[in-house]
């Protein structure tokens, strides 16, 4: 009896790791109303809808990738202050979106609160983030500072949150801008399984 309620224990805990799995990946969507595996029409459809521009690009070194990037004339995308969204699918299928936030017209400071709004916004609804790297860089009179972040709710599941400001000495400006990445590495390994085929 004892080795039957161990077993049973032993299962129920399976499940409940792998319903953990799933809502951690259900939870870890990409934004825009797009799911992981989505084909690239739906959201060539979304950018056609808002008059958005689109470019794919094939990289001739991997025949099954396709890189669709989206981005307005001018502004933004539609409710949001990102300038560019940038997916990348594997078989035809969704397995990263980049969310690109940059703004000719607003001051290295406005981009750097911008960031961090955006950070706190992720924090509520991700929980908290780990720091990659913060780093500080000087060369032929331009300084480039960059810090990201990120959040793995499952392994091979996360969030990549990067800032970049590149300040010019010589002509004493500032240009600012950040991405949030959504990826999800395990559905990336079993689509690169699939078309390996058996």
């Amino acid at each position: 009896m004892g080795g039957h309620l161990r077993r049973l224990a032993f299962f129920a805990g399976i499940f409940l790791l792998a319903v953990g799995e799933i809502q951690a990946q259900a939870v870890l969507e990409p934004p825009f109303g797009l799911h992981w595996g989505d084909s690239p029409e739906k959201l060539i459809t979304w950018a056609s809808r808002h008059s958005l521009d689109v470019t794919i690009s094939l990289p001739g070194d991997q025949p099954a990738m396709r890189v669709l990037k989206i981005e307005p004339r001018k502004g933004f995308l539609p409710e949001t202050q990102a300038g560019a969204v940038e997916g990348r699918f594997l078989g035809g299928k969704l397995y990263e979106l980049t969310v690109h936030y940059f703004d000719p017209e607003a001051t290295s400071d406005l981009m750097e609160s911008r960031f961090g709004a955006l950070k706190k916004q992720v924090m509520l609804e991700h929980g908290p983030l780990l720091t990659n790297q913060e780093q500080r860089t000087v060369e032929d009179q331009f300084v480039t500072r960059t810090q990201s972040f990120h959040r793995e709710p499952v392994k091979g599941l996360f969030l990549l949150l990067a800032f970049t400001e590149v300040e010019d000495l010589l002509r004493k400006s500032k240009e600012a801008r950040f991405s949030l990445i959504y990826r999800n590495d395990n559905f990336r390994n079993e689509l690169s399984k699939e078309l390996k085929g058996p």
